[in-house]
C-alpha cells in the first residue's frame, strides 16, 4: 500500500474517531456536571491528571521505538522488527510496574491532601486506583500493538480499535450517571471497554503481521533514543496537565478545575479536528526521511504547512467567535460556580493557538529522531510553564496559568521556527515566518466584525448556524490569502487533495 493511501485511510478513521472523541467529551462532562455537580467533576479532572503524568514513566519509549522501526519496515527486516518488539515490551512491562506502584501511593496521599464533602476520603483513594488501571492496561496490553502500527503507517486500525472503545466508554457513562449510580462504581465498570480495544488489536496483529515473535533477543540499542525522547513527552504532559496539577495544588479549589476543564473541552474539540490532518503524518515523513529523499521531504512538507496553517486559520477564526456562546449554552442551569468568563475564553483559544503553530515543525522533530537536539529547549519551555503558573496562579488563578502556558509556547514556536530549516528541510525561514503572521492577520480580520455583531444563540442549532457563517467568512479570508501570496503550494495542495478525492 503506498503512503498516499495509507495516509488517506488514517485519515478517514482517525476524522470518524476524532468526531467521536469530540462528542464523547461534549457528553460526559455535561452529564457529570448535571448528575454529580461541578466538585466531582473537578476531582475527576484533578485526578486524571496526575495520572497522566505517571505515564512519564515510559516517556520516550513510544517515539524511540516506533523511530527505530521505520528502517527495518522499510527494508522488510522481519529479524530487527521482532528484536526492537521484544525490547519494547519488556521496557513496557518494566515501566507498567512503575505505574502501578506510583499509582498506590497517590491513592494513599490524594485523600489527605484534598478535602471534599461530596466524597468519603476512602472512595476518593478508590477512584485513584480506578482510573490509575485504565492507565496500567495501557503499559500491559496495547502498547506493543500501537507502536507497530504507528511505525507502518496503520494507525487506522488504532483509530478503528479506539473508536468501539469510545462508543462503549460514553454509553457506560451515560447510562450509569442517568441512574446516578456511585461514582466509584461507575468508572470501575467503565474498565471494561479498555479491554475490547486490547482485544481488537491483539487479533488484527496476529493477523497480519504473523512474523512477529516477542521471544526473540532483544534489540535494547535500538531503543537508545528513548532517554532523549523523555523530555518531548514531558513536554506532551506538561502543556496538557501542568494547569490543572499546578490549579489543583496551589488554589486547591476544585470548582476552578472543574472551570477549567470545561473550557478545555473546547480545546480538545479543536485539537481533535486538527489531529485529523496531522495524525499519521509523523510516520510518513519518517519513512521519507528514512530513505532519503530530500525533494520529497521539501516539496511535501511546504505543502503540509500550508494546508495546515490554512486549516489554522479557520478553525480558531471560528473558535475565537464562538467559544463563549457555546460555554453559555453548555453551562445553562449549572449555578454550583460561574462559568461566563470571556477573558478566560481568549486566553485558552490564543494558548491554543499558540500550541498547534509549532505542530509541523514538531511533527519533523519526532520523524527525523531529533530528541537529543531538542532536550534543552523543551526543558526551558516546561520550566517557563511550571514556575510561571505556580508564580502567577495566586494572583490571576486560571488566567495565569494560560498566561505562563502562552508564553511558554512563543519561546517554543520562535526556537522550532530556526531549528527544523537548519536541520531538517533547508528550507527557507522566512516562508514559514509569512505564513504564519499570515494566519493571525486572517484570524484578527474574521475576529474583529464581531466585536459589533454580537453573537446570542439559545440552542447548539443556532449555535453551529453561527458557527457555519464565521466559518464561510474565515475560509474566503483564508482562500484569497493564500490566491494572493501563497499560489504555488496552495495550486500543489488543492492538487493533492483532489488527487486522495479521486
Amino acid at each position: 500500500m503506498s503512503r498516499t493511501k495509507k495516509f488517506l485511510y488514517n485519515s478517514i478513521f482517525n476524522a470518524v474517531l476524532q468526531i467521536l472523541v469530540l462528542i464523547s467529551g461534549l457528553i460526559i462532562p455535561g452529564v457529570m456536571l448535571k448528575s454529580y455537580g461541578s466538585e466531582i467533576n473537578g476531582l475527576v479532572s484533578s485526578i486524571t491528571q496526575f495520572v497522566v503524568y505517571f505515564n512519564l514513566v515510559e516517556a520516550g519509549l513510544s517515539s524511540a521505538a516506533v523511530y527505530a522501526l521505520y528502517k527495518p519496515l522499510a527494508d522488510d527486516d522481519h529479524k530487527t522488527i521482532n528484536r526492537v518488539i521484544t525490547a519494547a515490551k519488556k521496557f513496557y512491562t518494566q515501566a507498567g510496574y512503575i505505574f502501578v506502584s506510583l499509582t498506590i501511593g497517590l491513592a494513599v496521599i490524594y485523600p489527605m491532601f484534598i478535602k471534599t464533602d461530596a466524597i468519603t476520603p476512602f472512595n476518593v483513594g478508590l477512584l485513584v486506583l480506578i482510573l490509575g488501571v485504565n492507565g496500567a492496561l495501557e503499559f500491559f496490553t496495547l502498547s506493543k500493538y500501537r507502536v507497530l502500527l504507528t511505525a507502518d503507517q496503520k494507525t487506522y486500525i488504532i483509530s478503528l480499535a479506539s473508536i468501539v472503545y469510545i462508543i462503549v466508554n460514553t454509553l457506560i457513562i451515560v447510562v450509569l450517571a442517568n441512574l446516578h449510580v456511585d461514582i466509584v462504581i461507575l468508572r470501575a465498570v467503565a474498565l471494561l471497554s479498555i479491554f475490547l480495544r486490547s482485544f481488537i488489536l491483539m487479533i488484527y496483529v496476529k493477523i497480519k503481521y504473523k512474523y512477529i515473535n516477542y521471544f526473540v533477543e532483544p534489540k535494547f540499542d535500538a531503543l537508545k533514543k528513548r532517554w532523549d525522547a523523555l523530555y518531548l513527552q514531558i513536554l506532551g504532559a506538561i502543556h496538557t496537565g501542568a494547569p490543572i496539577i499546578i490549579l489543583t495544588i496551589v488554589s486547591k479549589n476544585l470548582l476552578l478545575v472543574s472551570v477549567y476543564s470545561i473550557f478545555n473541552i473546547v480545546i480538545a474539540g479543536l485539537n481533535a479536528i486538527l489531529n485529523v490532518f496531522a495524525n499519521g503524518l509523523s510516520a510518513s515523513f519518517g519513512d521519507i526521511i528514512a530513505r532519503g529523499e530530500n525533494k520529497t521531504l521539501q516539496k511535501a512538507y511546504r505543502e503540509f504547512e500550508f494546508a495546515y496553517y490554512s486549516l489554522l486559520t479557520v478553525v480558531y477564526s471560528i473558535a475565537l467567535v464562538t467559544i463563549m456562546p457555546f460555554i453559555r449554552i453548555y453551562t445553562n442551569g449549572i449555578t454550583d460556580t460561574n462559568y461566563d468568563l470571556p477573558l478566560i475564553g481568549f486566553l485558552f483559544v490564543i494558548n491554543s493557538l499558540l500550541n498547534n503553530i509549532k505542530v509541523p515543525q514538531g511533527m519533523l522533530v519526532i520523524s527525523a529522531g531529533l530528541f537529543k537536539e531538542t532536550k534543552i529547549q523543551t526543558t526551558i519551555q516546561g520550566a517557563i510553564v511550571v514556575i510561571g503558573g505556580i508564580a502567577l496562579v495566586p494572583f490571576f488563578g486560571i488566567s495565569g496559568v494560560l498566561i505562563a502556558s502562552i508564553l511558554s509556547n512563543i519561546y517554543r514556536d520562535i526556537d522550532l521556527l530556526f531549528f527544523i530549516p537548519k536541520n531538517v528541510t533547508k528550507l527557507p525561514v522566512k516562508n514559514t515566518v509569512y505564513r504564519i503572521v499570515r494566519t493571525f492577520i486572517c484570524i484578527a480580520v474574521t475576529w474583529i466584525p464581531f466585536f459589533f455583531i454580537e453573537l446570542n444563540p439559545v440552542s447548539y442549532v443556532s449555535w453551529f448556524a453561527d458557527v457555519f457563517l464565521v466559518g464561510i467568512l474565515s475560509s474566503l479570508v483564508m482562500v484569497i490569502s493564500g490566491f494572493i501570496f501563497d499560489r504555488n503550494d496552495m495550486k500543489n495542495t488543492v492538487t493533492r487533495i483532489v488527487g486522495l478525492v479521486k
